[in-house]
């Protein structure tokens, strides 16, 4: 086993470093068997191990931010909200976010009787100034202890963690509510697809075309987008059209029973997929 621990790890020892294991494939000793090994046995191997989501710990919370300069961290948790700096641990209770009409910036005010702190989050890209990682959130706490007069600001970058649930081979099962068959689909195969989110991508089948794309992740929240095929012409274009734009309207989901249900504020469980076994 390696060890790889980036730079940016060995900064934030308030968190943990998360490492990233990675096996070595063992070379094959070079008899009659290994002659045996296909290309296609070792694309799959290969394909095997790039969907096997990165190693990280898994503590439950759902956004992580640090910052240097001095360095801190903080995570939000459904039932907590965590900031770690060099002197203390901070935890209060979570509060609900405070939208910008014109803009991905949420505000999270806190007060408790020992705690003020405000957290701003804004999808705006960010580097951390040590690693040189870029992060998809710069984030902004203004913490002060109402025993003190001082009001702290730290500034850093942050990301949601992507549910490691989504990570899996979908098949579908549903569209608006009514049961699908391949027929509907020409009697091809039915619309699949392939989350990853080591990248946060997406790729796959959707009745006719090969299909990939991108995935937006944030607190219940889950957009597929950038969405590309290829352009193949099938008999059954439209059923492939109706799964294309429920894909793309979908904002939020839900998992269970191995089940992927897709919705959006308009309609419940516009597309259903079953985890491929």
């Amino acid at each position: 086993m390696k060890k790889l621990v980036t730079i940016s790890c060995a900064a934030l020892l308030i968190f943990g470093c998360i490492e990233k294991k990675k096996q070595e494939p063992a070379e094959p000793e070079a008899t009659e068997a290994s002659e045996e090994i296909t290309t296609d046995t070792i694309k799959t191997e290969e394909k095997r191990r790039e969907m096997e989501p990165i190693a990280m710990k898994i503590d439950g919370s759902y956004f992580k931010a640090t910052g240097t300069e001095p360095f801190w961290g903080l995570k939000f948790f459904k039932d907590k909200v965590e900031l770690q700096t060099m002197e203390d641990t901070i935890t209060t209770p979570p509060s609900e976010a405070i939208k910008a009409q014109d803009g991905n910036i949420k505000m999270f005010r806190i007060q408790t009787e020992a705690t003020q702190m405000d957290v701003i989050i804004s999808n705006k890209e960010c580097t951390n100034a040590m690693s040189g990682e870029v992060f998809p959130y710069t984030v902004t706490v203004s913490y002060k202890n109402t025993a003190e007069d001082e009001t702290k600001v730290y500034e850093g970058c942050g990301s949601y963690i992507t549910d490691y649930r989504l990570h899996d081979i979908w098949v579908l099962e549903a569209m608006n509510d009514n049961a699908v068959s391949k027929e509907e689909f020409g009697g091809r195969d039915l619309p699949n697809m392939e989350i990853n989110i080591n990248n946060n991508r997406f790729s796959g089948y959707s009745g006719c075309n090969r299909m990939t794309g991108g995935i937006f992740y944030e607190e219940d929240v889950l957009r597929f987008t950038q969405v590309a095929s290829t352009r193949m012409a099938c008999p059954s274009m439209d059923k492939e059209n109706e799964f294309l734009s429920a894909l793309q309207a979908s904002t939020s989901y839900k998992l269970e029973n191995n089940r992927l249900y897709l919705s959006n504020p308009s309609e419940e469980n516009l597309l259903v997929f079953k985890k491929m076994d």
